[in-house]
């Protein structure tokens, strides 16, 4: 009996952080697909690697993150905007570095799909994707 209530336990707290980072992650016509996270030489940093895909239209929340982000365009276009800047557009191929706890605002202007791959050198154990108001 008491095995199976720690099999529960350990499967409710899998679950539920798995769907707090679904949460987070999906808004209408955008999704994430995790790809990689793991512990860096620098202490108490992590990398983490995700790719992103826009359906037309589709722009994310004012988010930062708790370390730096290079976001490389694999497909599409998409507009950033980051806190104190004018709008940059990027097609597939190009990349752009977003600064440590900068807020910013990504979104697809493009006709078609777009699609990110997001690679950040973050805090470890941080939420990935901080909403800003």
């Amino acid at each position: 009996m008491k095995r199976s209530s720690m099999i529960l336990a350990a499967m409710v707290l899998v679950g539920s952080s798995f769907t707090m980072n679904l949460a987070v992650a999906q808004q209408e016509g955008i999704s994430r697909t995790d790809l990689l996270k793991e512990p860096i030489s620098a202490a108490g940093r992590e990398a983490v690697q995700v790719r992103v895909d826009f359906e037309p239209g589709a722009v994310s929340i004012k988010h930062s993150h708790p370390g730096e982000e290079i976001a490389y365009v694999l497909e599409g276009t998409l507009e950033y905007t980051l806190e104190g800047r004018q709008p940059i557009t990027l097609k597939g191929g190009a990349a752009l570095f977003i600064p440590s706890g900068v807020a910013h605002v990504a979104k697809n202007v493009g006709g078609t799909k777009a699609s990110e791959l997001a690679t950040y050198i973050v805090e470890t154990g941080k939420t990935l994707v901080e909403p800003v108001k």
